[in-house]
């Protein structure tokens, strides 16, 4: 189970780029002729068309852009992430942090479950992360580091679930899971990467999130989503802008997928960084929140208020909500930066806030959480009152 766990972690991450090269990029290359005559469609038949689509094999160039509102954190990420490892490391959970914020080219290649590449290009740098059968390699050219973890097959595979039987039939769960709270619709159509495609549009019918809308460019062709972006109610840049730039879909040529240690490159293997970081990261991560009062849901468990898109989960942490100012120094600045204070019925407290996710924590403990306004978290601790 121990090994499990330990190999997921960077196995995962492979999996989510591998579905993400297939389902969102950034930064579509529209056609100068503009958007595609396409043959009318409803909701229903596209998402049949997504379900449907049995996408194996794929290589390409895609860009992703995330603005979460939030100041620059990268180096802090990274260094919780990675127990310490930070920069100057091939440990794909220290790297990875790095696309939750700015704007990143990738190169993937996808043959099936089995083998996966993703290379991260940043200027002159190359980080480059690779699944093949059982193993796992990852080369930072920067620090000229390699990460190698053996037993990679069995630990990344997903625990099989139960689906509809047919497209039809996903499609119809789609629809009814949406049921009042969200709207799906077809808008329009789009060029991306060269290739035809319909825009499927999911958007909350509630007030109160802080989600406008979810649009997803789908290949008119085999219904691989392209395109991926998320839209905050609070305008400006998207949260997630996601586009393959280049994609085809031939099965890679199988060298793709080899991995040879560069000259000079150390190397460290899953097992030695397991153990390295065992009994650091996690529990110097839980000791600092849990001094800030992040630590946890005191001796309940969260509930949640309302539904679909304006949910909200509360709990009690079961003691006095600290300042600011005692938290903990490198997150000091980061959490001003995000916080407002706030009051109402409820007392007086603090909201943390992104673009997406919001959170209030009161003074006397209380923490409130959903993609929703600042003003719902207050309405809601107001409530519970």
């Amino acid at each position: 189970m121990a090994a499990q766990r330990k190999t997921s972690r960077y196995v995962v991450p492979i999996a989510v780029a591998g579905i993400a090269a297939a389902t969102i990029g950034l930064v579509p290359a529209l056609a100068a002729s503009g958007d595609p005559d396409l043959p009318e469609i409803t909701a229903q038949q596209l998402i049949e068309k997504i379900a449907a689509s049995d996408t194996q094999t794929l290589s390409g160039t895609f860009k992703i852009s995330t603005d979460l509102g939030l100041p620059a954190f990268d180096g802090l990420l990274g260094g919780l992430a990675g127990g310490g490892s930070g920069e100057g490391s091939a440990d794909p959970s220290a790297q990875l942090t790095k696309l939750v914020s700015g704007t990143h080219t990738l190169k993937i290649a996808a043959d099936g479950p089995e083998r996966q590449k993703l290379t991260l290009l940043d200027g002159d740098e190359r980080y480059s992360l690779i699944h093949n059968g059982d193993e796992v390699w990852a080369y930072d050219s920067a620090s000229n580091q390699v990460f190698h973890e053996k037993g990679a097959e069995e630990a990344g595979r997903a625990p099989e679930k139960e689906l509809p039987a047919s497209p039809k039939a996903l499609a119809d769960e789609v629809l009814k899971a949406a049921g009042d709270t969200t709207s799906i619709t077809v808008g329009g159509t789009a060029n991306v990467a060269g290739r035809d495609a319909y825009r499927l549009v999911i958007a909350p019918k509630q007030q109160g999130s802080t989600v406008e809308a979810v649009t997803i460019a789908v290949d008119a062709a085999t219904g691989t989503p392209l395109k991926f972006t998320l839209d905050s109610t609070s305008g400006g840049k998207p949260v997630v802008d996601a586009g393959f730039t280049k994609v085809d879909f031939a099965r890679p040529a199988a060298s793709e997928f080899d991995f040879a240690v560069p000259k000079g490159a150390e190397v460290t293997e899953g097992d030695q960084l397991e153990k390295d970081h065992a009994g650091k990261a996690p529990e110097d991560l839980e000791k600092a929140l849990g001094d800030f009062g992040l630590g946890g849901a005191g001796q309940n468990g969260p509930e949640v208020v309302g539904e679909g898109w304006t949910a909200i989960a509360t709990f009690d942490t079961g003691e006095a909500a600290p300042k600011t100012e005692d938290a903990p120094k490198e997150a000091r600045g980061f959490l001003d930066a995000l916080g407002d204070e706030v009051s109402g019925k409820f007392g007086s407290g603090t909201v943390f806030k992104t673009k997406i996710v919001n959170a209030l924590m009161t003074d006397d403990g209380k923490v409130y959480v959903g993609a929703v306004t600042p003003q719902a978290l207050v309405d809601a601790a107001n409530a519970a009152q």
